[in-house]
């Protein structure tokens, strides 16, 4: 059951509450309708309940609020707006990248696209799919956890009426199987047709809270249905008698040969016609207009019946729908969720799920190949800076920018295009995600920085000839300061673009390190007083009193020859500014709420 008590928003600017005091049970097995017409404030009352928007009151499911579900996913299914995602990822992709989220099997994913009626679409970028299939993903990603409650809004906007059928065709099979579900709707017809209670809003405050039944009869417009193949001359048969009595009676003539009366009955319409020879093919009472027919109400599990402690299974989906091509508005508040359950395979699944990643590293070897070839023809330019494609003009080489992109792009993302966050709020900002973050971003740097080199040499030494490109007698230790230096870019762009939210500030982050920072440190290491480091081995070796290997030392001692050079120092410095300021910032948010 969803207990929803107390909800209030917090008002701006000296304007009322968009919600005001609001309570409410939606129960198991039922399918609950928020209607109100818009700016009601059914939206912010769905954030309010998942705890996005800031406010007061407490929404319980199955007896424990937001916070204190493990998983919540798995407890509570939302859909609000478009599916959050990049537009270039795949719906195959998509879906396995929030199975990692969830802790759960790809073979999950696969499963519920074929549920929905995705079959065959798995290769479809998520940016180019109709409506109707960016409808049935986002019902995909909310039934992926196998949750209780589903909390939609306004799930069949844009529909067409038979895509809205199987929309409530899925959420009443939901329904069936002991599940919550609460959705929010503008349309009156739409709630008394297809749920089975129905809380009406106006200006955040509760106005009723009705059976869908009493709903339709003391809130809709009552009339009479009626088909026959002289609806013209019904409509004035009825329209002439009714001014003959002197009732207020309203016929409106619908398509084809279908006519609908207001302020009337089934009874005088039909003795209206049988009077005049007017032949009848169908008559009925309706309320709610088109689709809103309430006498031919479903079956519905009993609310006595109890609370079903049993997780939903997925319903059966079957047809085609198209896409709502807006956007929800969103709230300031936002509340940080949980980090993915198996951060390495996300992060994995994000990474190579996009075409931004092998177009950057394609793009960093080619330009590094041609400056390599370009700087080779000279003959003045220093190997290493030959091999790396590194010219004095530019602040770093193509793979330090590529690997510094590339890390800048991972939360960068995440921010751009949230899929962490069921309401696109803050990114989880846990120790593991950001583990796994720069793991990734070092091997995929390491990676880039190698084949950079090897393509660089190879190139070289197939125009100008391998004996006048030799490898350099000191490789170990170029290779050390240039792996570091790429791996280091790209630890400044992660770093950088979660501090601040953005892949442009992870990359300012990356090359405020040349630009501005190794300067700084020249200028500092130059200093006469400053003591070198190239006998801290020893000095280490005599405070801490074990002796250790030759090559251990001699290991130690280039590490720290690579570390003590004005680039390194930076870069250290850089990275240890940028992981206090993230954890700092973190902190702070939680302080928050």
């Amino acid at each position: 059951m969803l207990q929803a008590i107390g909800l209030t928003s917090t008002p701006r600017r000296d304007r009322p509450p968009a919600v005001d005091d609001l309570s409410f049970e939606a129960r198991p097995g039922t399918v609950t309708a928020l209607l109100g017409s818009r700016g009601s404030g059914k939206t912010t009352a769905l954030r309010l309940m998942l705890e996005l928007e800031p406010g007061r009151g407490i929404t319980y499911f199955r007896g424990r609020p937001l916070h204190r579900i493990a998983h919540p996913p798995r407890e509570v299914g939302v859909l609000l707006g478009d599916v959050p995602g990049h537009p270039s990822r795949t719906l195959r992709g998509q879906m396995r990248m929030l199975c990692a989220a969830n802790g759960l099997p790809v073979a999950r994913a696969d499963e519920l696209v074929r549920t929905v009626g995705l079959a065959g679409l798995e290769r479809r970028r998520i940016g180019t799919l109709p409506i109707g299939a960016d409808r049935r993903l986002g019902l995909a990603a909310a039934l992926l956890g196998t949750p209780h409650t589903l909390l939609l809004d306004e799930p069949a906007a844009g529909l067409s009426a038979p895509e809205s059928a199987w929309l409530h065709e899925l959420l009443r099979a939901h329904a069936a199987e002991g599940g919550t579900v609460l959705y929010t709707t503008e349309d009156p017809k739409d709630a008394a047709g297809n749920a089975d209670r129905v809380v009406t809003l106006d200006g955040g405050r509760l106005v009723a809270d009705q059976d869908a039944v009493e709903f339709a009869r003391t809130r809709l417009r009552p009339r009479v249905v009626v088909r026959t193949p002289h609806a013209a001359r019904l409509a004035a048969v009825v329209t002439q008698e009714a001014r003959a009595a002197r009732r207020s009676v309203e016929v409106v003539a619908e398509d084809g040969n279908r006519l609908s009366v207001y302020g009337s009955d089934c009874a005088a319409v039909g003795d209206a016609a049988f009077r005049h020879g007017v032949p009848i093919h169908r008559l009925a009472d309706e309320r709610g207009g088109d689709g809103g027919t309430v006498q031919a109400r479903r079956t519905r599990k009993s609310e006595d019946a109890g609370e079903s402690e049993t997780p939903a299974a997925s319903p059966p989906g079957a047809g085609d729908t198209t896409k709502e091509g807006r956007r929800r508005r969103r709230g300031a508040g936002r509340r940080p969720m949980r980090s993915p359950l198996r951060p390495l395979r996300y992060e994995l699944h994000r990474l190579l799920g996009v075409p931004s990643t092998p177009l950057v590293m394609a793009a960093a070897l080619l330009v590094s190949v041609t400056l390599a070839l370009l700087l080779g023809r000279g003959g003045r330019a220093e190997l290493p800076a030959v091999l790396t494609g590194w010219p004095a003009l530019s602040p770093l080489p193509p793979a330090a920018l590529g690997a510094g992109l590339l890390g800048a792009f991972s939360f960068g993302e995440e921010y751009r295009y949230p899929a962490l966050t069921t309401g696109r709020g803050a990114v989880p900002r846990r120790p593991g995600l950001l583990l796994a973050k720069l793991g990734v971003a070092a091997v995929v740097a390491l990676a880039l920085g190698a084949l950079v080199v090897a393509a660089d040499l190879t190139a070289l030494r197939f125009v100008y000839g391998g004996e006048l490109i030799p490898v350099p007698k000191n490789w170990p230790t170029l290779s050390a300061s240039w792996l570091g230096l790429v791996v280091g870019c790209a630890w400044a762009g992660v770093l950088g673009a979660g501090v601040f939210r953005a892949a442009a500030a992870g990359v300012a982050a990356v090359l405020a390190v040349p630009v501005a920072f190794v300067p700084l440190m020249q200028k500092v290491l130059s200093g006469p007083s400053v003591r070198s480091a190239a006998g801290l081995p020893a000095r280490l070796r005599e405070f801490a009193g074990p002796q250790w290997s030759p090559a251990l030392d001699r290991w130690l001692a280039g590490a720290l020859r690579v570390v003590a050079q004005p680039a390194g120092v930076a870069l250290s410095l850089t990275l240890t500014g940028l992981l206090c300021a993230y954890v700092f910032t973190g902190l702070r948010r939680k302080a928050r709420w």
